[in-house]
């Protein structure tokens, strides 16, 4: 199933030199924010040794525990897959050779990675089968809006506790405030 979203690696673990360093990126952001690991573990409700079996790509956190950590850092969760900025103004990025990562719900590709497009950010999200990130304690919120496009297979969104079932070629767009997860029932 190919869509925008989140997503493990192979090895179950976060890739280094293939991808982007969720872990690298994480101890950046925490260190910017004068955190130490155990006061983020504090702010974020998650366990010290989890925290640093993330920054040491030992781990491949999940997206509640991307939300969760967002939202300790006060950052967008989208902030999380940055890398170095490129100033050029054309990005050419060939299939399969563009820089990705790997999570425990699946893989994420960034196809404007160096850009710093205002408006929003372009993912390819391939979700492992039978996912279902419902977690009513803490449903994904943050600010913006984000556009679904189904690639392949079937996805359900689910919003403010609406169904919405994308299949192949399907599109949704919504305010990304609005309490939301989502559901890959298929074995794609």
């Amino acid at each position: 199933m190919r869509g925008r979203l989140w997503g493990s690696s192979p090895m179950g673990r976060i890739p280094s030199n293939d991808g982007i360093d969720v872990g690298k990126r994480l101890r950046l952001l925490r260190s910017e924010k004068g955190l130490s690991l155990r006061a983020l573990a504090e702010l974020s409700g998650l366990n010290f040794n989890t925290l640093s079996l993330i920054e040491n790509a030992k781990s491949s956190p999940s997206v509640s525990t991307l939300q969760r950590l967002a939202i300790a850092l006060d950052v967008p969760i989208t902030t999380l897959f940055e890398v170095e900025e490129n100033t050029d103004l054309i990005i050419h990025q060939k299939n399969n050779e563009r820089e990705w990562v790997s999570f425990e719900d699946g893989k994420l590709e960034n196809l404007g990675l160096g850009s710093n497009y205002q408006y929003g950010q372009m993912l390819i999200v391939t979700l492992n089968p039978y996912l279902d990130t419902n977690n009513t304690d803490m449903p994904i919120v943050h600010t913006g809006y984000e556009f679904v496009y189904c690639l392949k297979g079937m996805i359900t969104y689910i919003i403010n506790q609406t169904d919405y079932v994308l299949k192949e070629g399907d599109s949704l767009f919504f305010e990304a405030h609005l309490p939301h997860y989502w559901k890959n029932q298929s074995g794609e």
